[in-house]
């Protein structure tokens, strides 16, 4: 069995340090806690940290200048931590090297998809392995190398580009809540639409096309706090 990833939590708050550290080890993590820059540096010599979750404002160094050093010569993902929800704020941390970013307060659902999220691209996973070409799920077909969709009845579906990358992640991951932020990484790329809210238009677009009435939808469900997930079962086709 793998060894669970083991996160560092930098956050000056102890009572934070405390909540997140017992959320992430009901979920089978290991976590070491650090209060500041030197606890952080301490806890990255003696440990084999996986993941850091850094807080944006701490005493003395802020999250900033901590992320910007560590990227200088690790690799090591980073997920910044904080009270601003700002667009220049967000933009500021990826510019400085963190691989997520999320604001407080955040439900522990989202947070616990990021952090698989991240840590399932640190180790090069994000495409699974030898992944069916053809699937199905719920009567439909989705042929990948062909890029088309195909109703029970036999009849292709017409999708755009965006449509088609976004069903092939869902029915990749059936069952698994995924973020607005994980979807637009997996589909389309970070670097190209960092905060890009389409995500949701997009959806409602394959709603309109593989469910049975859209405002209900049975497929592709809304995960409030979390994402959206498809709520069926893939099988080769």
């Amino acid at each position: 069995m793998a060894e669970a990833a083991h996160i560092l939590i930098v956050d000056d708050n102890a009572e934070m340090r405390d909540l997140l550290g017992r959320a992430l080890r009901r979920e089978g993590y290991r976590v070491s806690a650090a209060g500041d820059g030197k606890g952080m540096r301490a806890a990255l010599a003696d440990e084999r940290i996986d993941l850091v979750l850094l807080d944006l404002m701490l005493p003395g160094e802020d999250g900033l200048t901590l992320c910007r050093d560590l990227r200088a010569t690790s690799a090591l993902p980073v997920i910044m931590l904080t009270a601003k929800g700002e667009e220049l704020d967000r933009v500021l941390g990826l510019k400085m090297g963190a691989d997520d970013y999320i604001p407080k307060p955040f439900s522990t659902l989202e947070l616990l998809a990021r952090i698989e999220a991240v840590l399932r691209r640190a180790k090069g996973a994000t495409q699974p392995a030898e992944a069916p070409r053809r699937v199905r799920f719920a009567g439909w077909i989705l042929d990948i190398d062909r890029r088309e969709l195909e109703s029970a009845e036999g009849t292709v579906v017409p999708l755009s580009s965006g449509e088609f990358s976004l069903l092939q992640v869902l029915v990749e991951r059936p069952r698994r809540v995924l973020s607005r932020e994980q979807l637009l990484d997996l589909a389309r790329g970070r670097a190209a639409v960092a905060f890009d809210r389409s995500i949701d238009t997009q959806v409602s677009r394959l709603r309109r096309k593989i469910e049975d009435d859209a405002k209900t939808p049975e497929l592709i469900k809304t995960v409030w706090g979390g994402g959206y997930m498809l709520a069926a079962d893939v099988t080769p086709a």
